[in-house]
């Protein structure tokens, strides 16, 4: 490997550091270990399965562009595998960096979601076509009690219309 020409600042995380690491310092700690190991992004990111977008948001620095808490530690061992460095030391130097941080910084802002109010007219709406649903649907489940006729009964008892003694003769 060559020998870098100038000065070379000290990494956040060597001891004897004087500020404690932040974000930006620890994604310049990323992109110097990948490339101290002659690899680019796109390789990174195919050895540890990550898209580059992901490995980019890693080494940004930017808070803004990393990936939620519960993928990041995830993404950083899959980052760590793949460039050749131990996952739990990775794993280490990004807590200490959280550390750092304030509660409000250590989580990227959430967007705080739109109140949606529901329109009275369409509340009436869905009440009124799931009243109708139920009544068709108890309407058809509803079967006429079958008629009990009495054999001993004539017709005419019953309350038929049709009567055989008040019928025509029929003629051949």
């Amino acid at each position: 490997m060559a020998e870098r020409e100038g000065p070379v600042a000290p990494s956040p995380f060597e001891e004897g550091a004087e500020a404690p690491p932040d974000v930006a310092s620890f994604g310049r700690w990323l992109e110097r270990e990948r490339e101290l190991r002659g690899l680019d992004r796109e390789e990174v990111g195919r050895r540890a399965k990550l898209g580059t977008g992901i490995v980019e948001a890693l080494e940004s620095g930017e808070l803004a562009r990393m990936p939620p808490r519960a993928y990041l530690l995830g993404y950083l061992r899959a980052w760590a595998g793949a460039a050749g460095l131990d996952p739990d030391e990775v794993v280490l130097r990004w807590q200490e960096v959280e550390g750092g941080l304030g509660a409000a910084e250590a989580e990227a802002p959430a967007r705080p979601r739109p109140r949606r109010s529901l329109d009275p007219r369409l509340l009436v709406a869905v009440l009124l076509a799931a009243a109708a649903l139920a009544l068709v649907l108890f309407a058809s489940t509803r079967r006429p009690a079958p008629l009990k006729l009495d054999p001993t009964r004539t017709p005419g008892e019953r309350g038929s219309y049709y009567q055989p003694e008040a019928a025509p003769p029929v003629t051949r």
